[in-house]
């Protein structure tokens, strides 16, 4: 048995997927089922089966959604023509959208629009990626370092006017690969002056070398289509330790533990504090749990604008919807900082 769990801090939830969360929970508490999202909410399995149970239908294609119903984007970004169809087929529409990868989506039609060339560094097929380069694609060129392509087949029209931006999801080891080699071929290489990689991932990647230090293992909790968990992986295999991706404490193998005294813990951005702790109880160590904080997070992101006027809309009718909430008192619309995706997912029966 290990005798030490390092806690990492901050882990799991980031504020997109707060957002995202609570506002998907307001949705299937307001409209009798099937409320329809588009993609999965957030890459965890775990809370989407917690909605699938609520009576949320995910679909892949915004055609599925019978006219009329309610639907909800997910929070990693959709392509303009998905938000177009999905506000022409839907009754009620909420894009719940990560505002970080509104910025990322900002800059590219602001470059092509000035008529650069983009470099778009991110992982082939993930939704943030489709959705992104769907925002100019002739001008976007897409290099998924996952597949050491490099920058040998791009060739900007002028190479005085080539931009990069980056999935926000990615690790920093995987950015600043492509960043290095752009900024030497294309002197003027335009990027945001603020980075495109979210907070929260660089965040935790930055415990995970704080756990790597002081641990023989490291557990990651987040599902396997996670780009920001398994980003988690990576960093802590490349500070030399090992690590495995786990979705939750069943996925633990006894073997790993075997001659190991500290084992890190950490989450990615869409995992819930549930799987976290299942996954500290199964381990159980001799000694306790030492929380290991990197830094603390105050962000905080309002839910979907869309979201907000149609509550105020049927403010009356969601006050009935809390028991325990007199009618009349402000409901978690009106004071969403005062509760967590933990407790929406708990509403629901997580």
């Amino acid at each position: 048995m290990p005798e030490k769990v390092l806690l990492a801090a901050p882990r799991g939830f980031c504020a997109g997927v707060e957002m995202a969360i609570k506002a998907l929970t307001w949705m299937v508490r307001v409209f009798p089922p099937p409320v329809y999202c588009y993609h999965e909410i957030v890459h965890n399995a775990a809370v989407v089966a917690v909605f699938e149970r609520a009576g949320v239908v995910f679909v892949e294609d915004i055609t599925e959604v019978p006219p009329g119903a309610p639907v909800m984007l997910s929070a990693h970004g959709s392509a303009p023509e998905v938000v177009a169809a999905a506000t022409g087929r839907a009754a009620v529409t909420v894009d719940a959208v990560c505002p970080l990868v509104t910025k990322v989506h900002h800059e590219v039609r602001k470059r092509a629009a000035d008529g650069f060339d983009i470099i778009y560094v991110g992982h082939e097929g993930h939704d943030e990626a489709i959705g992104t380069l769907a925002e100019a694609p002739a001008a976007t060129t897409l290099i998924d370092p996952s597949q050491q392509q490099g920058l040998a087949d791009f060739q900007p029209d002028d190479p005085g006017r080539v931009a990069l931006v980056a999935q926000t999801t990615l690790g920093l080891y995987e950015w600043e690969g492509v960043l290095a080699e752009a900024q030497a071929r294309y002197p003027e290489l335009w990027t945001a002056r603020r980075s495109d990689l979210c907070y929260a991932t660089t965040n935790r990647q930055e415990a995970v070398l704080e756990l790597a230090d002081r641990c023989d293992l490291v557990l990651v909790v987040g599902s396997a289509n996670s780009s920001n968990t398994n980003a988690l992986v990576r960093v802590a295999r490349l500070a030399g330790v090992a690590a495995h991706r786990v979705e939750g404490a069943g996925a633990i193998d006894p073997a790993w533990l075997d001659g190991v005294r500290v084992v890190g813990v950490t989450a990615g951005a869409s995992a819930p504090d549930q799987a976290v702790q299942a996954v500290i109880d199964r381990i159980g160590p001799s000694e306790g749990v030492e929380v290991v904080r990197v830094t603390d997070e105050d962000e905080y992101f309002p839910l979907p604008p869309s979201l907000r006027a149609m509550m105020a809309a049927l403010q009356s009718a969601v006050e009935g919807a809390y028991s325990a909430r007199q009618p009349g008192q402000p409901g978690p619309v009106d004071e969403d900082r005062s509760w967590s995706a933990t407790e929406a997912l708990a509403l629901l029966g997580a």
